[in-house]
């Protein structure tokens, strides 16, 4: 296994100092109403507002000459973290992003000192902008999610998460969308709690990962449509094979229960988590019944949210408060 254990222990010395050891934190409504301790980490309030920084640092920190830049595509938070790693390291950062990404991300990466060059939504025009930057700047290029730098880095949230619960938890829910932060998960359980499952929540709207599972070669959704505009890209051959050794599942959430998460955050934890964020604790209260009378973790892993979609996403139906809806939905 190329990412050793070591490689994540490495990793945390070298990036705690540039970002916060999140808190975590629980919900008495929620325990009572699903029968499960549930342990959050609040990652959204992680610099950036997100775990990206994690695996960013992590990987910009051992460039050996960054003087000419560091450089990546991404919708938003991957974009945002390198933008910090090389206002860290004092270097230029080029970001391309596609035309379409959330304008709250795209201002935080310009407020970071980033230079953006916008392209098509597709993979190949990020490829495409991305290396015309790389031969006008000869930046180094750190990339979202397939690195293994990366993925060390990603590593260092759940095994945050494990040193502080305080006692052994049978399970960690996370996103997936490229799958740095799942694949890491899945290496810190492994190597530091071997009795903790490693799970993911994906949009139906963005199915590509539990299809690659499926089949054992990455695959590319049936269809795209999600307000989780963070977990739209596909898996990695290097993604997919940690996953195919380590995961213990992934469970699809649709957007009303990705929207339902949300509220629950935002009007019960009071934390401001984005869609993408919030989709770990909807798979997980899908799965709910499971983990009756166990402990589980769940990743709150961003809070990047575009407030103008608020009332897209939330209408005005009283029926949809938490109170109202969470047990129809989960339980």
């Amino acid at each position: 296994m190329s990412i050793s254990a070591e490689a994540i222990e490495a990793a945390h010395c070298r990036i705690a100092p540039y970002l916060h050891r999140t808190p975590l934190l629980t919900s008495r409504a929620l325990e009572e109403r699903t029968g499960v301790q549930w342990i959050f980490k609040a990652e959204n309030l992680q610099k950036v507002g997100a775990f990206k920084a994690r695996g960013a640092l992590n990987a910009a920190l051992q460039v050996p000459d960054p003087s000419a830049g560091l450089a990546t595509h991404s919708s938003g938070n991957h974009a945002q973290a390198l933008a910090y790693a090389a206002r860290v390291r004092e270097v230029p950062a080029y970001i391309v992003m596609p035309q379409n990404a959330p304008r709250v991300k795209v201002e935080a990466v310009r407020e970071y000192g980033g230079e953006i060059t916008f392209c098509e939504p597709t993979q190949e025009a990020r490829e495409e902008a991305l290396a015309q930057v790389l031969a006008r700047t000869g930046a180094a290029f750190i990339h979202p999610y397939d690195n293994d730098d990366v993925i060390a880095g990603q590593a260092t949230c759940a095994k945050e998460l494990l040193e502080d619960a305080g006692a052994p938890l049978d399970a960690i829910y996370v996103p997936v969308g490229g799958g740095g932060l799942f694949s890491g998960t899945c290496l810190a359980c492994h190597y530091f709690s071997p009795g903790t499952g490693s799970h993911a929540g994906e949009p139906e709207g963005a199915g590509d990962a539990v299809l690659s599972l499926r089949t054992g070669r990455v695959e590319t959704a049936p269809y795209v449509d999600t307000i989780a505009d963070g977990l739209l890209t596909r898996l990695s051959p290097r993604t997919l094979a940690i996953l195919r050794d380590h995961a213990d599942g992934i469970t699809l959430v649709t957007e009303a229960q990705i929207v339902e998460a949300v509220r629950w955050c935002f009007e019960r934890l009071k934390l401001v988590v984005e869609p993408s964020g919030a989709v770990p604790l909807a798979a997980a209260l899908a799965d709910a019944e499971r983990w009756r009378g166990r402990r589980v973790g769940v990743v709150l892993c961003g809070g990047n949210v575009d407030l103008s979609r608020l009332g897209e996403w939330f209408g005005n139906d009283p029926a949809t408060t938490p109170d109202a809806s969470i047990t129809r939905s989960y339980t």
